[in-house]
């Protein structure tokens, strides 16, 4: 799955608009590379994305295209943030 379908599919970010404009403007990185929007993520990916002053670390635990609102956060696991 594309990263910034990823992100919001999630719920990490909001949309997916916003996601690929995070990535393209270099925040957003996967397995400590700075990631594009287009690149493929997996189970086990580790993605920080920096919202300003806050960083977020995840691991990614699952990859689902049709999430519910409830079910969005087990899709991966915060490790820092």
């Amino acid at each position: 799955m594309r990263l910034d379908k990823y992100l919001k599919n999630s719920r990490l970010i909001k949309r997916r608009t916003i996601a690929k404009e995070a990535c393209e403007g270099g925040k957003v990185y996967l397995n400590g590379k700075q990631a594009k929007p287009g690149a493929e993520v997996k189970p086990g990916d580790i993605i920080e994305i920096i919202f300003g002053e806050k960083r977020i670390k995840a691991e990614i635990t699952d990859i689902s295209d049709n999430v519910s609102k409830a079910s969005a956060a087990d899709m991966y696991r915060i490790i820092q943030g």
